[in-house]
């Protein structure tokens, strides 16, 4: 796995490239604005990239461009986003492009290093990791008559855990519950979202998260 790292922050960036290594993985390039990350792109042709929301010059949404425009010039580059905070309208532009080979990551996640390991590897090998907190949030700004609120409490944590990018079996460990119930809630799910269902966890997850982008959308 090649991998390039956009982050601002020199210690945060450095830590990551130390932590990665340390794990066997090859950091070929870290950037510290976003020229310099796309340069990285563009010359070490990584598989995934670590990208961070804020970035110089104004430190608003630079990284979240950057991440866009690295995914029009290499469509089969996998992107980890990381942000100090839930950004809803920073993550659903990236999620506009689809959702496969992508994650979005609070910082804080960097810390618990099998998690964030582990959503490294989803990311990389064309899954997706939403970070629950992001799932949480949009979950709660949902309008009062919203399709959302037809879903019951054990189907809102199975939908947040398909949003992390877990299958059925890591959603029935998780819940301490049969693979067949995780199955019946993931149907009752998509029929009460009028989303087609599919067994491609990939997929499922896409057709969740582009229906609370388009919720967002429409509050917007």
């Amino acid at each position: 796995m090649r991998i390039v790292i956009a982050e601002d922050d020199a210690l945060l960036r450095e830590g990551l490239a130390l932590l990665l290594r340390a794990e066997s993985l090859d950091v070929v390039a870290t950037a510290g604005d976003p020229d310099a990350f796309l340069e990285a792109v563009d010359a070490e042709r990584p598989d995934v990239a670590i990208v961070d929301v804020r970035m110089p010059p104004t430190h608003t949404d630079e990284g979240i461009v950057a991440a866009v425009e690295a995914r029009r010039r290499r469509p089969d580059l996998a992107v980890l986003v990381l942000s100090a905070y839930v950004e809803q309208a920073f993550a659903t532009s990236l999620l506009a492009q689809g959702s496969a080979r992508l994650g979005y990551l609070l910082k804080e996640r960097v810390g618990r290093v099998e998690e964030f390991l582990g959503a490294l590897h989803r990311v990389a090998d064309g899954g997706t990791a939403i970070d629950p907190e992001v799932v949480a949030q949009l979950l709660i700004r949902s309008r009062p008559d919203d399709r959302l609120r037809r879903l019951t409490p054990r189907e809102r944590e199975v939908l947040a855990l398909m949003a992390e990018g877990l299958g059925n079996a890591a959603i029935a460990e998780r819940l301490v519950v049969s693979d067949g119930a995780v199955h019946k809630h993931i149907r009752s799910i998509f029929a009460k979202l009028d989303l087609a269902p599919t067994d491609r966890t990939d997929r499922r997850v896409a057709a969740v998260l582009r229906y609370l982008e388009g919720g967002a959308a429409r509050r917007s």
